[in-house]
């Protein structure tokens, strides 16, 4: 039986009987729910002023059920969020919680509650639904209000999945947002604008910016409310194609030359607005997550460890080829090696064989044109290398940032380095920003094409109303282990479906 935990008198007092009076605390950016397992959530929000979070869960929708948990006081110092990492929940099922919070200067005054929803991990073989994508409000593509916001995230809701896999570029913090952009159609796309995206985010402040503005959108609160996320960080969280120790003594747009400065400010910002259980002395994103006995979930971090974009040739592994980092790639290593499950999904914020160019002389991914393992490849080669040394089946890729969608095939005997096993990469994207692509595909792992929907005629940073906005849905069946990955646009059709068998 659920016991409802003790609050102190005055503030049992107060949830007692609550006032919604005018000077109440609000949830102006809603609830978000994250970091799910069978037994535990983290459950988010943020107040308009100082106050104290209280979270309800429940597993029936009426809450006669629930238990209160006392949160932490939404402060300042984190601009004013706060989480609860709610433990002791029932696997495999629905949980219904709602978020309040209590002004600390008077506890009487109490906001109106705003619910959610989330399924926690199963621990038996159970259907499991989820969808995936990245890349939010990106090339000064922002909330249009006038053609429904970033309608996208509605129509992955209608899926009903269980659970969000952001792969990354959950901000564009280095694209200012305008409030018109003329199309080529001769029509305008009209932006809501806020101060802190009219310039590039340098400050802590205008970090924390990005995420408020992307959570006015009313189909990003509704899509929070319902389905559960695990994120990743990319590079526009800080900016375009960066890495730790670049300068930006060139760049007018910014005061601030550090990007080690710039990317400290922009993790503390999605470490305070994303639902995420992160380790703050560690700043660690890479993390797992078991979903029964079939699939655990690896998500990776492209972006903290790397060393700088280079021509990325090198012979011999070295400071310069760093992408994953010696302590990630033991964790993941380890992950595959120990994992029992039928499928291991990985989410890596950047796809493995395709080449994204840094300038004209440098790369900013692993892939660096065809031929041989060279530079940051060494490192992913040692990777695919020990799967194949420890027969490491069902391993699958899921990914964004290209802004198109396409499905990939990786096949050693069309590759350039053999000593791997045959895996699938699937991408998708972008959310609510410009679409590009298609890019080159580098041989050295072999990726074979099997689908691709991009702008045709070399068209690039296409407007969201084109269309080419894509998310991907993953289906696994209880009875078979039967992994069905669909390629969807922005209609929530489907453009391209596969059918994997598991291999054992």
């Amino acid at each position: 039986m659920i016991q409802k935990l003790f609050l102190g008198t005055a503030l049992a007092s107060a949830l007692a009987a609550p006032a919604f009076a005018a000077d109440a605390p609000t949830l102006p950016y809603g609830v978000q729910a994250g970091d799910v397992t069978a037994d535990s959530a983290i459950i988010w929000s943020r107040a308009d002023r100082p106050a104290r979070m209280i979270v309800e869960v429940a597993t029936k929708p009426d809450f006669s059920d629930a238990r209160t948990i006392t949160g932490p006081a939404a402060l300042e110092p984190q601009d004013f969020t706060a989480k609860v990492d709610v433990t002791g929940l029932p696997a495999g099922s629905d949980i219904h919680y709602r978020v309040r919070f209590v002004s600390l200067e008077d506890l009487n005054a109490v906001s109106e509650p705003v619910e959610g929803m989330l399924h926690t991990a199963p621990t038996d073989a159970q259907p499991i639904r989820f969808v995936w994508s990245g890349d939010t409000a990106g090339q000064g593509w922002g909330i249009n209000k006038d053609w429904g916001g970033m309608r996208i995230y509605a129509e992955m809701a209608k899926a009903e999945p269980q659970f969000f896999i952001h792969n990354g570029d959950t901000i564009y913090a280095d694209g200012p947002i305008k409030p018109e952009v003329d199309l080529a159609d001769g029509t305008v796309w009209t932006n809501v604008v806020i101060p802190e995206v009219e310039k590039v985010a340098e400050t802590l402040d205008e970090f924390r910016g990005r995420y408020k503005y992307n959570l006015m959108d009313e189909n990003i609160r509704a899509f929070n409310a319902r389905v559960p996320i695990y994120v990743q960080w990319d590079d526009h969280e800080t900016l375009n194609n960066w890495y730790p120790q670049e300068t930006l003594n060139a760049d007018d747009r910014y005061a601030e030359k550090s990007v080690a400065m710039l990317s400290a400010r922009s993790k503390e910002a999605f470490a305070e607005y994303m639902p995420i259980r992160y380790d703050q002395s560690a700043e660690r994103i890479f993390r797992k997550f078991e979903y029964g006995p079939l699939m655990d979930l690896i998500m990776l971090d492209m972006r903290t460890y790397r060393g700088p974009n280079t021509a990325n040739d090198q012979t011999e592994q070295g400071p310069e080829t760093v992408f994953l980092g010696a302590e990630q790639i033991d964790w993941l290593e380890q992950s595959l090696r120990d994992s029992t499950a039928t499928w291991k999904v990985i989410a890596s914020d950047m796809p493995i064989g395709l080449v994204v160019r840094d300038g004209d002389a440098a790369f900013e991914n692993m892939a660096n044109g065809d031929g041989p393992a060279l530079g940051r490849e060494l490192e992913f080669a040692e990777v695919l290398k020990f799967v194949k040394a420890n027969d490491i089946e069902n391993v699958v890729f899921l990914t964004a940032d290209v802004h198109y969608a396409a499905a990939h095939y990786y096949d050693p005997e069309k590759a350039q380095f053999t000593e791997f096993k045959p895996f699938w990469e699937f991408v998708a994207g972008p959310l609510n920003a410009g679409t590009f692509g298609p890019n080159d595909l580098d041989n050295t792992f072999g990726p074979q094409l099997e689908f691709v929907k991009a702008p045709e005629g070399g068209k690039a940073n296409l407007p969201p109303s084109d269309g080419l906005q894509f998310f991907g849905q993953v289906d696994i069946d209880p009875d078979t282990a039967v992994m069905t990955v669909a390629l969807k646009d922005l209609a929530g059709e489907t453009l391209y479906e596969k059918a994997l068998e598991p291999a054992k």
